[in-house]
């Protein structure tokens, strides 16, 4: 039986039942998707004996943090990596990159960016964007290699551009971020990593994998990727972590890594837990489903709002390297339309109606619709875009899929009162 606790119209639940019979099919890949990943997760909690011993907290310098060790080779057995860093210390999936980058890249390296310019908040870590303490104050040369009109990686480009030059790094971004290319799997990273690899054996290959854990069976680290890194208030943190990030890797790049987070010679043998372990593991544990969760969400969007006309990448049976869905409204009218109903099913702020304003990192006025349990996650429902052509809506997550189908009722409900539903 279906309760309408929140006066959603007939007109609009006949279009979400119409949805969800289109996307009944690849509901059941995403189930087996994530019974593989909860297994493979279990597993790794298995062999590595968690105990309520490694829950515990650490302060001061953090010395002999069992918990926070183990968590390491947790995460290490669940990515396929030789070694992993998973701190509370992350402020965000940026400067978890940018420690991987600090970390591993030296004066006079060249870096190729092969999946186009990178993400808003990333291009003043390179450089691109003016600001000081950037890779570029400090001698480290990024390249850019242009995308194909489909939006896919150029591999014959990447091999004359590795071919002519040599480069440190292989950057590869998975997830689109404000722009409407298609999201990467693992398999397709695996191939461009290859095509660089034949040419020149030593370049190191880094995967920003922020939104792809968990979405395929594979990682890009049991693929090939040389490291990769990720934010804890996206997929992995299943929705429980409050802060963090993770680097995983082979084990010499890693121990780079960990010098760069704290200082040379410390590395990671410092940096007290305060009581976050319990929520790490937690949420490494729920991540396979709540990613699962919110996978079947950005389908439902995808068959919904796609119906109805508009232009949606990925459309509701494509293979999903992440688990974003973008949705190209066309006007401000629109988006502005969307992000209000869509916060009105949110569990915390629904009263609230965003209005688009600045935000640090980006040149436009960005527009949210984000009423989560902790700030800016992007596992928990929300939805943002900047204001600017084409007025795109980029929608992830939620923590479960029930949830999640009433916020996305609630945004095509608004539209339909505002009289912008329909094309």
């Amino acid at each position: 039986m279906h309760n309408n606790f929140f006066n959603i119209s007939k007109e609009v639940l006949a279009l979400a039942s119409d949805a969800e019979s289109i996307a009944e099919a690849q509901f059941e890949k995403i189930d087996a998707v994530t019974e593989y990943n909860q297994q493979k997760v279990l597993s790794a909690f298995i062999d590595n004996r968690v105990s309520e011993a490694h829950l515990g907290a650490t302060t001061g310098y953090g010395y002999d943090d069992m918990g926070r060790d183990n968590l390491d080779r947790v995460v290490a057995e669940i990515f396929g990596a030789e070694d992993a860093l998973v701190r509370h210390s992350f402020a965000s999936g940026t400067h978890t990159i940018s420690t991987v980058l600090f970390g591993l890249l030296r004066p006079g390296d060249r870096m190729l960016c092969a999946c186009g310019l990178p993400y808003d908040t990333l291009l003043p870590v390179l450089g691109v964007k003016e600001t000081s303490g950037s890779l570029k104050d400090f001698g480290v040369q990024i390249d850019v290699l242009d995308l194909l009109p489909d939006g896919t990686i150029d591999i014959d480009e990447l091999k004359r551009t590795v071919g002519g030059k040599k480069y440190k790094m292989l950057y590869l971004q998975r997830s689109r971020g404000y722009t409407l290319r298609p999201s990467y799997t693992a398999e397709e990273c695996a191939k461009a990593i290859k095509a660089a690899k034949e040419i020149d054996s030593s370049i190191i290959a880094m995967v920003d994998n922020c939104y792809g854990e968990f979405v395929g069976y594979c990682e890009p680290t049991q693929l090939g990727a040389d490291v990769m890194a990720g934010s804890l208030i996206k997929n992995p943190g299943g929705a429980i972590a409050r802060c963090g990030g993770y680097i995983a890797g082979r084990s010499e790049l890693i121990g780079l890594c960990a010098y760069r987070m704290t200082a040379p010679g410390v590395g990671r043998e410092v940096g007290a837990t305060l009581g976050m372990n319990r929520e790490l593991y937690m949420g490494f544990f729920n991540a396979p489903h709540v990613t699962g969760e919110a996978k079947k969400a950005a389908v439902f969007a995808s068959a919904l709002f796609g119906s109805l006309g508009y232009e949606v990448s990925p459309s509701h049976s494509d293979e999903r390297g992440d688990i974003i869905q973008s949705i190209v409204l066309g006007d401000e009218r629109r988006l502005s339309a969307f992000c209000c109903g869509l916060q009105s099913g949110a569990p915390v702020d629904s009263f609230v109606s965003p209005v688009p304003a600045p935000m640090p990192g980006y040149d436009d006025k960005v527009i949210m619709s984000a009423g989560a349990f902790t700030g800016g996650s992007s596992i928990e429902l929300s939805a943002d875009a900047p204001l600017r052509e084409p007025y795109a809506v980029w929608f992830q997550g939620g923590f479960n899929y029930h949830s999640a189908k009433v916020g996305i009722m609630l945004a095509a409900e608004n539209m339909l009162k505002n009289n912008c539903l329909y094309k």
